[in-house]
């Protein structure tokens, strides 16, 4: 059945990534499978209330004050009145929030919870466990993900990091990987054929190999190595030359590299690009690097790929699960091993060896958004209880103690008492400031029930939008069952009161 969700992020366009992008394209997807979905996420420069994107999908951009990487201070409660709001006007059944270092996301599951609405959370990214800065971030993480009905990962490795990071079940985790719109991230000389014929192509020891490295120019993804590393290949390999895209703190270590070592007419430094101009930088190369020192998937590689690059990569996090070996040349994260990673693929370009021309075609049969969006889609069925227990871990040996304390398809209670004892297992001193947290944002909703009922708030009209199940058009207006929705959230609300009670 179609169900009302809000995607809810710090990070979102105008800002490139691969949340971002992952984001945009799942939305777009459920949309075409006769979801309705709106996406919450903090106002950037030049957008701020409701915009419309392509296929219908309404943004909100809520003006938050940004502190760092286009996170949102975290305020806990302050954000509540506007989510609610919007949460009610939009009729909103299920609240998917996307990223571990998002204030918007973790605040807007414990509301969600708080208001009875089911809550998923999609993790991109790895942690460790030893620094400050990972512990406070894993204990925020464990706070969020202590009431969520279901997590999802985007690689194995993600998973079992989250898992360690919050101490959840195995079982309530699941893994869906990142895609990409293979359609486009062309190679310049594309073939539809599965197999192209004749001898794989050959690059002279005259020809130019260029290396394409598109990134944040952060530390996490691997710019000292880059900067360390790249005047060592070029002195290795003279008919080789760099095109880096990108901005962050970094980009003033890169330039002052290129300054250092004269290598200006070789390395070339585009500054930020838009995501849709990517493919139109990487088709001018022939390798792409990718020194990452931490990455739970890494969507830019796959589009590396299907772009006909070679890509050479760090063998860390989810990167090993991404790509299969005769596309990748896999280095560790330091400094002589990318050099000689990247010599490798460097002669084995000239010698004719990889056939990158291959690449767009086999990447295209990898990697589907319409897959992602259907198996998103059955993690919404289970936690909405459209599949049984059995259905939703079909395969998956789930023992009763667990079962029992969920109940029906694993799904989390929303009774006051069970939130908190919940809460309140995630520490000595933690658990009882998760408590009290909670209990404030539940006697903040009920004040805003009383004092801000819910008749005063408009409900909005649906976008048109076709069900590419039935091929059928949906009506614009409120829908035909608008009355059954409504004696059912109305059900939802008392049983949710009488819990409480």
């Amino acid at each position: 059945m179609p169900y009302n969700i809000a995607m809810v992020s710090d990070f979102f366009f105008p800002q490139p990534g691969g949340v971002e992008s992952h984001i945009y394209q799942l939305s777009s997807k459920l949309i075409d499978r006769g979801h309705k979905v709106i996406i919450i996420t903090h106002a950037y420069a030049g957008r701020t209330g409701v915009r419309y994107l392509t296929n219908g999908l309404k943004v909100y951009h809520v003006p938050f004050f940004v502190i760092y990487r286009e996170t949102t201070f975290p305020t806990v409660f302050s954000f509540f009145p506007i989510f609610r709001n919007i949460v009610i006007r939009e009729r909103i059944e299920i609240v998917h929030g996307h990223g571990s270092l998002s204030s918007f996301c973790i605040e807007a599951i414990l509301h969600a919870r708080t208001m009875g609405l089911r809550a998923v959370f999609t993790d991109h990214s790895l942690f460790g466990f030893a620094d400050a800065g990972s512990i406070l971030t894993n204990k925020l993480l464990k706070f969020a993900l202590s009431d969520v009905d279901h997590v999802i990962c985007v690689s194995h490795t993600c998973k079992e990091n989250t898992v360690l990071r919050a101490s959840l079940d195995p079982l309530m985790v699941s893994v869906i990987p990142n895609a990409v719109v293979a359609e486009n991230f062309r190679p310049l000389s594309y073939s539809s054929h599965r197999s192209a014929p004749g001898p794989p192509p050959r690059i002279s020891p005259q020809d130019t190999i260029t290396v394409v490295v598109i990134s944040r120019l952060f530390y996490n993804k691997g710019t000292d190595l880059l900067i360390a590393a790249i005047p060592r290949i070029l002195a290795s390999h003279p008919n080789v030359c760099f095109i880096i895209a990108g901005s962050g703190p970094k980009a003033i270590d890169l330039e002052q590299m290129i300054e250092r070592n004269v290598l200006q007419d070789r390395v070339e430094m585009l500054g930020p690009v838009r995501h849709e101009e990517v493919r139109d930088v990487m088709v001018r190369g022939h390798i792409y690097l990718h020194p990452s020192l931490t990455e739970a998937f890494g969507t830019v590689i796959v589009e590396a790929a299907s772009c006909g690059l070679y890509v050479v990569c760090t063998r860390v996090g989810g990167i090993p699960e991404v790509l299969p070996t005769h596309m990748t040349e896999f280095a560790k994260p330091e400094e002589d091993d990318i050099v000689e990673a990247t010599g490798r693929a460097i002669r084995a370009l000239r010698a004719g060896k990889v056939r990158t021309e291959l690449f767009h075609n086999q990447v295209k049969q990898m990697y589907s958004w319409t897959d992602v969006a259907q198996r998103t889609e059955r993690v919404y069925d289970g936690i909405m209880g459209e599949l049984s227990h059995d259905q939703f871990y079909q395969g998956v040996g789930v023992s009763g103690a667990w079962s029992a304390t969920r109940g029906r398809a694993g799904m989390q209670s929303f009774a006051l008492i069970e939130r908190l004892k919940r809460y309140y297992g995630c520490g000595i001193w933690a658990g009882k400031l998760f408590c009290l947290c909670v209990i404030v944002d539940y006697l903040l909703y009920v004040c805003l029930e009383m004092f801000a009922p819910r008749s005063r708030i408009d409900i909005c009209r649906n976008w048109p939008t076709k069900d590419i199940r039935d091929g059928k058009e949906k009506d614009p207006g409120l829908p035909k069952d608008d009355k059954e929705r409504k004696e059912t959230n109305a059900r939802r609300v008392d049983s949710h009161y009488h819990d409480h009670d």
